[in-house]
């Protein structure tokens, strides 16, 4: 017998749905909905191109059917959650919708993402099955396979793309729905909850976020609208298909909403994706800073034409404005910028605002029902153009994370504001110039990592006795990580700690940057010092020290 599991929610108050309904941003669609109707109106267009792959939309539809048909055949029953961890490539999408069609519910993970998260995330969503790939960049998934089966027996079922050896192959994963006891279930609930996506995770491990198909709809449907993508856009997946960012700010499934097609990039380095966008004429994408000034570096010396691009969408942390300065000139194309959280607001510049707002902020909520507040440190409101915290609550913004009532009470007020964790100012019109995180996140190119998770890991090591981690502003990265270390007994050289950490079975971005050896850290008179304080003051001392 299976054990219940907790229930998966996300609920607004009745008054609020009724508003978003009426409004019409929640208008009862699902994935597996929106997807059969493009079918059905754009038979042939192409949906999705991966190298010399192209999917069409009745393609697409059939092969998500089919893998539908063959979880349920696996022995996967509706509800169950199932951790994807896919890398740029068509199957992404034939799996992810195959799931949504199935009534289960996938869990992404990133491709960079090792045992420790991994597990972490089946445990917290009580996964019963596991999609991912034979190996990319040299890393063979079917050892984390193993290990996860190890530690999180409940994941009975393992699928992979590719030589599965002892799992079941994706390729063998297809059955006719019509072979189906019962065929396959109805569309689901549209206010029920679609998939669970990772939190950045201010302490700890990542967090899971529930979002409806009502909700995460309406984002990227409203995004397209801002970002000016039709049925002829042609959308670049540069980054990894499972970010938020690169799936919904429009990202690929506003573009797939939108009837356009959606072109894979395997990495988003220019040497990989400048045949792709000539090649394929693309016509958007979107990146993190980091990668765009490398663009922008590489761009006047391409031999590739790069003509048909024609909006860069720059997220995941905020863009310099000497960067932001630069797009047009070196890539040819309108900059966009993007300031949002898995949880919910997303912000955009608009394509016809002037170029002061392109380069200076950080854009405007999608939404007239986008309520943002900006408190003190009591929760007070500060005055117009003042930083400080940003709350926010709306139509496509959470109310809880799965499963985590410490998490709940720190980061929801008692009325359904978020604390984002983000400091901002708000400029008249609504936009809003980002100054900074108020928690202990660091932001390393896009990716939000937390400083209590990495000093647990470090704590471990046997010749370090105590460990704080810190950001330090990186003119490529945005913040890089510096790990402040005392060590105990014979001091372990900066590189063979990095190596150790990497063998705990985390995510590369996560190991620390940097390693720097102190003897001692301070503290107040009363021989003690919260982390968050301690954090301040080495941050400060290091930039004094690079100062002078």
């Amino acid at each position: 017998m299976i054990p219940p599991v907790a229930p998966l929610r996300q609920e607004w108050p009745e008054a609020f749905a009724r508003r978003y309904r009426e409004a019409g941003y929640w208008r009862g669609e699902t994935f597996p909905g929106f997807l059969r109707q493009r079918a059905a109106e754009h038979p042939d267009a192409v949906a999705i191109v991966d190298g010399a792959r192209h999917w069409t939309y009745r393609h697409l539809w059939e092969r998500a059917e089919r893998h539908a048909a063959g979880f349920l055949r696996l022995g996967l029953r509706p509800g169950d959650r199932v951790v994807v961890q896919i890398g740029n490539v068509a199957e992404f999408f034939s799996v992810v919708f195959g799931l949504f069609r199935a009534g289960m519910i996938p869990v992404y993970a990133l491709p960079a993402h090792r045992i420790t998260e991994i597990a972490h995330f089946a445990r917290r969503a009580e996964a019963r099955g596991y999609v991912t790939m034979e190996r990319a960049d040299g890393f063979d998934y079917r050892t984390l396979a193993r290990a996860l089966r190890a530690e999180v027996p409940a994941v009975g079922h393992v699928v992979i793309i590719g030589a599965a050896e002892e799992f079941t192959a994706l390729e063998d994963c297809v059955a006719e729905p019509r072979d189906v006891v019962g065929g396959l279930p109805a569309d689901p609930d549209p206010s029920s909850v679609a998939f669970l996506q990772i939190s950045g995770g201010s302490t700890g491990l990542s967090k899971l976020i529930p979002r409806t198909h009502d909700d995460y709809i309406y984002s990227f449907r409203a995004s397209n609208g801002i970002c000016g993508v039709t049925a002829e856009s042609v959308f670049l997946v540069a980054l990894p298909a499972a970010h938020n960012f690169p799936m919904s700010s429009p990202g690929h499934m506003g573009a797939l909403h939108a009837g356009a097609r959606v072109v894979l990039s395997p990495n988003p380095s220019p040497e990989t994706a400048f045949p792709i966008i000539a090649r394929e004429r693309v016509t958007i994408t979107g990146l993190v800073p980091p990668l765009a000034l490398l663009w922008m570096q590489a761009a006047p010396n391409t031999k590739y034409d790069l003509g048909s691009l024609k909006v860069l969408l720059v997220g995941g942390a905020k863009f310099t404005p000497e960067g932001a300065k630069r797009v047009r000139a070196t890539l040819g194309c309108t900059l966009q910028q993007v300031f949002g959280m898995a949880e919910g607001l997303v912000n955009y510049t608009r394509l016809d605002d002037p170029e002061e707002i392109i380069v200076n902020t950080q854009g405007r909520p999608i939404s007239p029902d986008d309520e943002v507040l900006i408190v003190d440190d009591a929760g007070e409101p500060v005055p117009e153009g003042e930083p400080g915290h940003l709350l926010t609550r709306g139509p496509y913004t959470i109310r809880a994370y799965h499963n985590d009532d410490a998490a709940n009470a720190r980061s929801f007020t008692g009325d359904g504001y978020y604390r984002t964790g983000d400091i901002v100012r708000r400029l008249p019109g609504g936009y809003l110039e980002v100054q900074g995180r108020a928690g202990d996140h660091i932001n390393r190119a896009g990716e939000k990592i937390s400083a209590e998770e990495v000093e647990d890991h470090l704590l471990a090591h046997p010749n370090v006795f105590d460990a704080a981690i810190v950001s330090v502003p990186d003119s490529y990265l945005g913040e890089r990580i510096c790990a402040f270390v005392i060590p105990q007994g014979e001091r372990p050289k900066p590189a063979a700690l990095k190596a150790w950490m990497r063998s705990r079975g985390i995510a590369d971005f996560k190991v620390p940057d940097q390693v720097v050896f102190v003897e001692r850290f301070a503290t107040t008179a009363a021989l003690k010092i919260s982390r968050k304080e301690l954090r301040a003051r080495l941050r400060a001392q290091f930039l004094e020290q690079q100062e002078s």
